[in-house]
């Protein structure tokens, strides 16, 4: 669904999917949309959805920013999140999402094994920060 103009109403119909006790989907492109803050808090309640089987996101080029992230990583926390990919790719993320990111990473429950950050606005003391969670023994990321 990358490239869609999908806006936070979609976001709401694909959180019900993913909340489905029947969906297949493993793998989701949303990337190239504007989906928006209130469109990834819509996303995240399907991604702690016990019943979400979901193993790959691609939100990549979507205005989220900091807010955005930190929307998202409350889902990666989540102890049914079963996430293992995550594009965040262009997304205008700053050295405040690196924190949030980094906090995310050292939870126990993140199933996150692949995430993309590239061409955003980290700089030195975000990757900073990032390598801080990369170093938790929690953390999955290969």
């Amino acid at each position: 669904l990358n490239s869609c103009d999908l806006t936070e109403k979609s976001c709401d119909i694909v959180a019900s999917a993913l909340q489905s006790s029947n969906s297949p989907l493993r793998d989701l492109d949303l990337s190239y949309n504007n989906l928006g803050d209130s469109g990834v808090e819509l996303l995240c309640a399907g991604l702690m959805s016990p019943n979400c089987r979901l193993q790959r996101l691609d939100i990549s080029y979507n205005n989220l920013g900091d807010s955005g992230v930190e929307l998202l990583c409350a889902g990666l926390r989540s102890p049914n999140c079963k996430l293992q990919r995550l594009g965040l790719n262009s997304c205008k993320l700053t050295e405040k999402s690196c924190n949030i990111v980094a906090s995310a990473l050292q939870s126990s429950d993140s199933p996150l094994r692949d995430l993309d950050l590239s061409y955003n606005n980290l700089g030195d003391s975000g990757v900073e920060l990032l390598c801080a969670g990369l170093m938790s023994p929690n953390c999955k990321l290969q």
